[in-house]
């Protein structure tokens, strides 16, 4: 080799262990942790039994009596990620408890110093994100067995029967599919960089592919997640205090702010595995609606900021797409259509599972309060606070505008 060229593995891209991206499960937490330590462990009990606490009206009695507990004896990533998943559940059940409108607009602070001092700890706001519902609130009952919906449950749960374990485990389950994808993103970039038409083409054909399981796994929702007690009860606790009437000003974490405080609630937008894919695609959702592309930006924040710097880092490699419509290849360019096909494929499908999730049930719920205001906020409004079809339909759109014209 001559002096001065650098041997090709020196420039090769990589997945940083930093990004806390797991070969196998992606952006979801490894083996997440189920107990936390003495005197920790009293989260723990409050969190475990929600649902009966709620039903007996002792929740936010018991919530009331609980000492302030200093954090940092919380060492090490899992547990503190444990104890943000168990004071978000906590935070939800005593901000909505029944869910019947008696909403407390005062985060005790017993609560929310401990829980605001854990959340800039890991970079995440206050609030129940997906990090924690969905990446990290999930356990396998047979540890040597496999990741499928019979051998996995979540470790905690809200009013509603099993409708959380499906909501939760399902999106666990997509995003583990979608995840096999994220080791191709090395072998495309270096493709890129050595000019690599075919490993691109064979790296591509492998996402696709890995999308369209996402998708299949998507279908199953259908089988463990009831569309009224999802609608009714599971999404009133994953409600947040941003662009919702019941708590028009925000939520006042009392001794951390002097004024309340407005955070999205749990959102899909809030998964990395997506928006890691419109990045390396060159999905330009910047150059949507505006609303749709500042919401998807603001989601980021919700992220663990590991996440969000592995994001930063595919913006910054070179572009897939430019680098295929460069080339006069038929063939590459279809590869690279399949797979942004794939990704409007799964966004036209959440479309569809956000009509029979949340349209329909608003629809059956204004007939039977007869009122006439009500109904169009709870049906266009998603958990995060976004007008959702309008908001879905935008990102749809803009991802279909990725495809490259045939020639």
């Amino acid at each position: 080799m001559a002096h001065g060229m650098a041997s090709p593995m020196e420039n090769s891209w990589k997945i940083k262990e930093e990004y806390h991206i797991d070969e196998d499960l992606g952006f979801a937490l490894p083996n997440p942790l189920e107990e936390l330590p003495y005197p920790f462990d009293v989260w723990i009990s409050i969190a475990k039994n929600l649902p009966t606490l709620i039903e007996n009206d002792q929740l936010r009695a018991e919530v009331e009596k609980l000492k302030t507990l200093n954090i940092d004896d919380l060492q090490g990533h899992k547990l503190q990620r444990l104890a943000h998943l168990v004071l978000g559940y906590i935070t939800m059940a005593y901000v909505w408890n029944k869910g019947d409108g008696d909403v407390r607009k005062v985060l005790p602070s017993n609560i929310a110093i401990p829980y605001c001092k854990l959340s800039e700890k890991l970079g995440l706001p206050p609030i129940l994100v997906y990090a924690d519902c969905v990446l990290a609130n999930w356990k396998k009952k047979d540890p040597r067995g496999p990741m499928t919906y019979e051998n996995m449950d979540i470790l905690f749960s809200f009013p509603g029967g099993d409708c959380g374990k499906g909501f939760f485990l399902i999106s666990l389950l997509v995003e583990l599919a979608a995840a096999s994808a994220i080791k191709e993103i090395p072998i495309i970039f270096n493709a890129v960089q050595h000019q690599d038409q075919d490993t691109l083409q064979k790296a591509l054909v492998d996402i696709t592919s890995c999308l369209h399981k996402a998708l299949e796994v998507f279908h199953q929702i259908h089988d463990y997640v009831d569309p009224n007690e999802f609608f009714g009860i599971l999404r009133i606790y994953l409600s947040g205090w941003k662009g919702n009437a019941q708590l028009s000003e925000g939520l006042l974490y009392e001794g951390v702010w002097d004024t309340p405080k407005k955070f999205a609630g749990g959102s899909a937008a809030q998964s990395s595995i997506f928006q890691c894919f419109d990045v390396l695609l060159g999905v330009q959702q910047s150059a949507g609606e505006k609303y749709a592309a500042e919401f998807l930006q603001e989601m980021r924040t919700y992220m663990p900021p590991a996440h969000q710097n592995f994001l930063h880092s595919l913006e910054s490699a070179p572009s897939v797409r430019e680098f295929v419509l460069s080339k006069d290849n038929a063939g590459l360019q279809a590869v690279y259509n399949d797979c942004v096909k794939a990704m409007v494929s799964l966004r036209s499908y959440h479309l569809q599972i956000v009509t029979k999730y949340i349209v329909i049930p608003a629809h059956q719920q204004s007939k039977k309060n007869q009122t006439a205001e009500e109904p169009s906020e709870k049906e266009n409004k998603g958990t995060g606070g976004t007008e959702i079809m309008y908001f879905l339909k935008s990102v749809r759109s803009t991802t279909e505008h990725a495809l490259l014209k045939e020639k």
